[in-house]
């Protein structure tokens, strides 16, 4: 039974690569990273997505919903798909939107790592961690609640995703604390995506200045100053030995 167990994981762990793989091949092979962050192509392109946008907002919200659920799953950074939902949706319904999105993405990629990948995420992180264990073994709700809005302590955003593997955190925990930690963090990088759309609509260049003379930009990057003083904050006070 355990023979038959070991190699089911073994399979569906093969399946999971290949799938990761060819994300990463299609993206690779049909964009090229300076189209993708290009502001001249965003700019021209301005108003035909958001053209079509006032006339498939439910259609166009589900699929980036079900994007940012994939992007999670296949352990990709998203930092550009907050901008782009923020520049799309807003601030708002964009926030809504990336944090249900990552929340869900998030305990689909834990449970599938705690099911087939335990053994070998314990064993490259579990010495790494060490130290913060017993924090999570007393509170795991709490601690990575605060872990999630500390950004990790500057964790990439998919390792923060597995790593509550080491200490066996249940499902429950992991989505509130997930969904109420990344609020934060998530808000002001969509707000930053609706900044520069509101540039854009200005018909002004993204320059150094223009950022810095918006609000709907400088204020985002204010949000993020206070989000790292937190961040010192709970890590001095409720992280320490």
């Amino acid at each position: 039974m355990n023979s038959k167990s070991q190699s089911f994981k073994i399979y569906l762990g093969s399946a999971y690569l290949v799938i990761f793989l060819t994300g990463i091949y299609f993206l690779l092979s049909n964009f090229e990273i300076s189209q993708l962050t290009s502001y001249d192509l965003i700019k021209e392109n301005r108003g035909l997505i958001l053209g079509y946008k006032e006339n498939n907002i439910f259609f166009l919200s589900i699929i980036f919903f079900i994007i940012t659920i994939l992007l999670n799953v296949i352990m990709c950074p998203m930092f550009l798909p907050a901008l782009v939902i923020g520049f799309i949706f807003g601030k708002w319904f964009g926030t809504l939107i990336f944090v249900f999105g990552n929340t869900i993405g998030g305990v689909l990629l834990y449970l599938l790592a705690k099911t087939f990948f335990s053994e070998l995420i314990e064993k490259k992180l579990a010495h790494r961690i060490s130290k913060f264990i017993n924090f999570f073994k007393k509170n795991e709700l709490w601690y990575f609640m605060c872990f999630r809005l500390i950004g990790g302590g500057g964790t990439p955003f998919p390792i923060q995703n597995v790593l509550p593997v080491v200490f066996n955190m249940s499902a429950k925990n992991y989505i509130i604390a997930t969904f109420l930690g990344i609020i934060p963090s998530a808000f002001v990088v969509v707000s930053l995506g609706s900044g520069i759309e509101k540039i854009i609509d200005q018909n002004a260049e993204l320059s150094f200045m223009s950022v810095f003379l918006s609000p709907e930009i400088y204020l985002p990057i204010i949000g993020f100053a206070v989000i790292l003083i937190m961040a010192f904050i709970i890590k001095k006070f409720f992280f320490k030995q």
